[in-house]
């Protein structure tokens, strides 16, 4: 069987699957149907500083070969996940990297301070993209000075792996994933979702109460799959690519563009287990075409 484990700064992966935060929840409400134990590792929901209600329903719609979004990140802050939610998942036996946004750069740090302690956590994914929130979000990942703004600041908090997830709404996402770098990223995961917009004819209104939102699934891949491949021929850290995975197949066209990981997102709503078929997919194709070590293939494109 081919050798499946990848790094991740200093974050060792038994294998290259990951899951998309806002996709599975905390990991426990996906435990009926996938063994946690056997992902590389599963990003758990956007955690604030504070708790947040999330915008106003409807907030999720459904289109062609994806859907559209705009939750605003609802969760009940970092002290409810270090009181509530970790104690039952550390011990899971995956690598636990939790969501971090903000609506400043000193938010960003409170929160990588909180979980500091917690030594089931041994990374953090900056959310510096999200589009479905009024303050802080997308608005640090549009421009290198927004970026660097929050990754220096974090990286003088945290000292273990610290990931920054990119936006695919920029004029050029390479300025930004260096810009990432340069301030002491170990990794950048990418792409968050693209902005978009659903309109109801009969009701004649917009499909969602915040009229645009973020729009993920296989409609977006070809975007991501281009995004991760300039990426990756541009920094020196490990690129984590997702967008629009539904398949093993999907999983190989990001490796082979350059991502040393992917991230399974809208794929899981549709089949709670999707992840361990993509892993199974992955395992199979390597046995296939004798592939040894899954790194014979990351970045051959």
């Amino acid at each position: 069987m081919a050798r499946l484990s990848v790094n991740i700064g200093s974050l060792h992966l038994k294998n290259p699957v990951l899951t998309a935060s806002g996709t599975f929840g905390y990991g426990e409400e996906f435990a009926d149907f996938v063994d946690l134990s056997r992902l590389g590792g599963f990003v758990v929901k956007g955690t604030t500083l504070h708790s947040r209600e999330g915008n106003d329903y409807p907030r999720m719609a459904e289109t062609p070969s994806g859907m559209l979004n705009a939750v605003g990140l609802q969760n009940k802050g970092v002290g409810y996940f270090i009181d509530n939610i970790y104690p039952r998942i550390k011990d899971c036996g995956s690598e636990i990297i939790v969501n971090v946004s903000g609506a400043s750069p000193a938010d960003y740090v409170a929160v990588a301070e909180r979980l500091t302690p917690l030594q089931g956590i041994r990374a953090i994914e900056l959310n510096i993209s999200c589009p479905n929130v009024k303050q802080g979000g997308m608005a640090f990942g549009t421009t290198c000075a927004g970026a660097a703004s929050v990754v220096s600041a974090v990286r003088r908090a945290w000292n273990k792996t610290l990931i920054v997830k990119l936006s695919p709404n920029v004029t050029d996402i390479v300025e930004i994933a260096r810009a990432a770098e340069d301030e002491g990223a170990d990794s950048v995961s990418l792409i968050n979702t693209l902005m978009g917009m659903a309109v109801d004819v009969e009701r004649r209104r917009p499909m969602l109460s915040t009229i645009t939102g973020g729009l993920s699934g296989p409609a977006v891949r070809p975007v991501a799959v281009r995004m991760v491949w300039q990426v990756a021929k541009a920094v020196k850290i490990p690129v984590i690519g997702l967008g629009g995975i539904t398949c093993g197949r999907d999983a190989l066209e990001f490796l082979m563009a350059g991502a040393t990981a992917v991230q399974i997102g809208t794929a899981n709503f549709l089949d709670p287990a999707a992840t361990m078929r993509v892993i199974d997919e992955i395992e199979e194709y390597c046995t296939r075409h004798k592939i040894s070590d899954i790194r014979e293939i990351i970045g051959i494109i």
